[in-house]
Order: C-alpha cells, then sequence, then structure tokens
C-alpha cells in the first residue's frame, strides 16, 4: 500500500503554509496611503499648489542717485527741552496710591475650614486666597479673601452674588506703600 503524504497545518487548520508578515504590510500600506490623502486634503483645504512655478519679480526700474542723501545733524544742546544748561527736567509729582477693596469672607483657626470655604466660593466661580497670619493674644489665623477690586461696583457685584448664596463677607480697604506699586 502506497504511503499518504502528510500535510503540515498551522494552528487555524489551513493546510496551506502561512505567510509572514500579512498583518504588518497591511497596516504598513494603510499608513502611507492615509499619508498621502492627509497631505492632499491639506494641501487642497490651504488652496496651495507645491508643483506651481515661482517667476521672480522683475527688477525695480527706477535709477539709483549716485550721491548719497546727507545724514541730518544733530546738536545735543538743541535737542533738549529748556535753554539752560543746568536746568532739570521737570519731574511727574509721585500719584497717591489709588486703594486696593478685598471682601473677607471668612477667618478660621482651622485650616481645613478655610479650604472648604475656598472650595465653596470656587464652585460659585469665584477666586479667593487664603492668609495665613499672626493675631496677637489669638493665635494663627487663616483669612479667606476674594480680590483684589479696584472700584466699590466690583466689589458691590461680588458681594451680592456672596449674600445670594448666604456666605456674609466683610469689606477690606488697603492702601499700598509706594514701594508696592509698580
Amino acid at each position: 500500500m502506497a504511503q499518504q503524504k502528510s500535510r503540515r497545518t498551522d494552528r487555524a487548520g489551513s493546510a496551506y503554509p502561512r505567510k509572514g508578515g500579512t498583518v504588518f504590510s497591511g497596516v504598513l500600506i494603510g499608513l502611507i496611503i492615509g499619508a498621502i490623502l492627509a497631505v492632499g486634503v491639506a494641501l487642497w483645504a490651504t488652496g496651495s499648489n507645491p508643483f506651481k512655478l515661482i517667476t521672480p519679480s522683475p527688477a525695480p526700474t527706477h535709477a539709483t542717485p549716485d550721491t548719497p542723501e546727507a545724514a541730518p545733524s544733530f546738536d545735543f544742546y538743541k535737542v533738549l527741552p529748556g535753554d539752560a544748561a543746568g536746568e532739570l527736567p521737570p519731574s511727574a509729582a509721585p500719584a497717591a496710591p489709588t486703594p486696593r477693596y478685598y471682601l473677607q469672607a471668612g477667618a478660621f483657626q482651622n485650616p481645613n475650614d478655610a479650604d472648604n470655604l475656598k472650595a465653596q466660593l470656587a464652585l460659585l466661580g469665584v477666586e479667593a486666597v487664603i492668609q495665613t497670619t499672626e493675631v496677637a493674644d489669638k493665635g494663627l489665623f487663616h483669612r479667606v479673601r476674594v480680590g483684589p477690586f479696584s472700584t466699590i461696583d466690583e466689589v458691590n457685584r461680588t458681594r451680592s452674588l456672596l449674600a445670594q448664596n448666604n456666605i456674609p463677607a466683610t469689606l477690606v480697604r488697603e492702601v499700598p506703600t509706594s514701594q508696592e506699586t509698580p
């Protein structure tokens, strides 16, 4: 009796041997086609044509003068304001610093309470800061302040928003020193 030839089968049970790299080559071909399409769409969307020949613009035809223009001359003492040699220019008087306004929503000895109020204000869309300070004979306090505001109108708008949400606020007015303002 004749022997049957044994066929090798792969894991899927196919009688034909599987060619390696079919998935990789499919992904590679897909990436190349996608890149070409993306470049084509980008060129179409911008309206540019990279294959269009650019012709240089013609050179200007007006003649250049043979003599250069005379440079302006400046006399240092004529340019300065004032006629007297030792006179200093008038200096601007320092303006009085404008006060800054804050709304203090609370002062707590427990920092967690201050963080909770700051988070509650953030949910309302109001940005607050926590200032930690030492109060004489009382200890460490954490103030929750909103601001700074430059006008009373801004203060009143924010104060009414806080009052609608049952958050009492106290107006704090600060006048910065001349060193604090630029």
